[in-house]
């Protein structure tokens, strides 16, 4: 009997198991976020397709204040925190609870004016408020106790040949300080975006001046890492920072002196903000973007400062806390050593 070849091939075919290539569940990233356009870098490279290059299913879950982020962090529950810095970082880590402090994720820079001095708009043009020096008895909101804004308020104060102890300090979260200006129950903030802009539009308040007149490049928010994902999860851990840098690095191809480009990148991260903030194109056109390291490193004398101030206010009861021992840059270093150095795009 004659078969032809092909008759054959089809025949065995039938008998052979298929073999395909395993196929991995992605691993699951818990990421705590304040959701606000410091977290950009999460959205790239969510959207762009980072996360999932690296395997990574990435979790968002939204926290009122990055100090809510401490306990989940401790135990296990959330992987990855974001935001401020915060007096309760350094009690944390007295109490041995590690939580990592990895990667820059806002702060200010030179001809940015992503975080100003906000002055009541009447206080200025009744000739209240004319320097430094005026700011002496201000009510003056910071978005919480214990953060690092009220390091910010304080080198405010001492330009004007204050001490922290000469502000009417009042702790509101930064929707409630937009309210509190329109009503008048406080003179100034540390405010960022987008409610500076709105207060600007309103007409309520001004931005009298950027922080960086006063204390040049803030480390205003960061990256977190709770113990058990940079111990337990290393790989993981270092997948993620590496997506989380060439999200950083796109938005930071959007920006040109401070500002949003005139180019279609900066539309696009302007699109991904508005998708993900809830926030209009047009709105989010018109604010001022925050600075962001290129590879993620922090600014530790920025910290430094921060820590002291907290130690002064004996908001830090440790003696010995140091900013080295809750700082860990070995995983963006390691991405920037996989990705290499940051090239603009054209």
């Amino acid at each position: 009997m004659i078969f032809k070849l092909g008759t054959l091939f089809r025949a065995a075919a039938l008998t052979i198991p298929l073999i395909s290539s395993p196929v991995f569940a992605a691993d699951v990233v818990n990421v705590g976020s304040v959701g606000n356009s410091g977290d950009v870098g999460f959205y790239l490279a969510e959207a762009r397709g980072y996360f999932a290059a690296e395997n990574l299913d990435v979790k968002l879950n939204v926290f009122d204040s990055a100090a809510k982020m401490i306990a989940p962090l401790g135990t296990g529950e959330l992987d990855v925190g974001s935001g401020a810095a915060s007096a309760g970082l350094y009690n944390a880590a007295a109490r041995r609870i590690d939580i990592r402090a990895v990667a820059d994720r806002g702060r200010t820079a030179p001809g940015y004016q992503y975080q100003t001095l906000m002055i009541r708009k009447d206080l200025i043009d009744s000739g209240r408020v004319k320097s430094y020096a005026d700011l002496k008895g201000l009510k003056i909101a910071a978005a919480a106790p214990g953060v690092t804004s009220l390091s910010v308020i304080n080198e405010a104060m001492k330009k004007g040949g204050h001490t922290y102890a000469d502000a009417d300090t009042v702790f509101l979260g930064f929707p409630s300080q937009v309210a509190a200006f329109q009503s008048k129950a406080i003179d100034a903030s540390m405010m960022v975006e987008p409610f500076g802009t709105k207060l600007v539009n309103d007409g309520t308040a001004v931005r009298w001046v950027s922080t960086e007149d006063f204390y040049p490049n803030d480390q205003i928010s960061m990256i977190f890492y709770g113990d058990k994902f940079a111990k337990e999860k290393t790989d993981i851990a270092r997948r993620f920072m590496k997506a989380y840098v060439r999200g950083v690095r796109d938005y930071n191809d959007a920006l040109e002196n401070g500002q949003w480009a005139k180019n279609a990148k900066a539309e696009e991260v302007i699109a991904i903000l508005s998708k993900n903030l809830g926030m209009k194109v047009e709105q989010l056109r018109g604010i001022f973007p925050h600075a962001c390291n290129v590879d993620g490193r922090l600014d530790i004398d920025s910290m430094k400062k921060d820590l002291a101030f907290f130690k002064e206010q004996g908001l830090v009861g440790d003696k010995n806390a140091n900013v080295d021992a809750i700082v860990d840059m070995s995983f963006v270093e390691a991405a920037v050593k996989d990705l290499g150095p940051y090239k603009p795009a054209k």
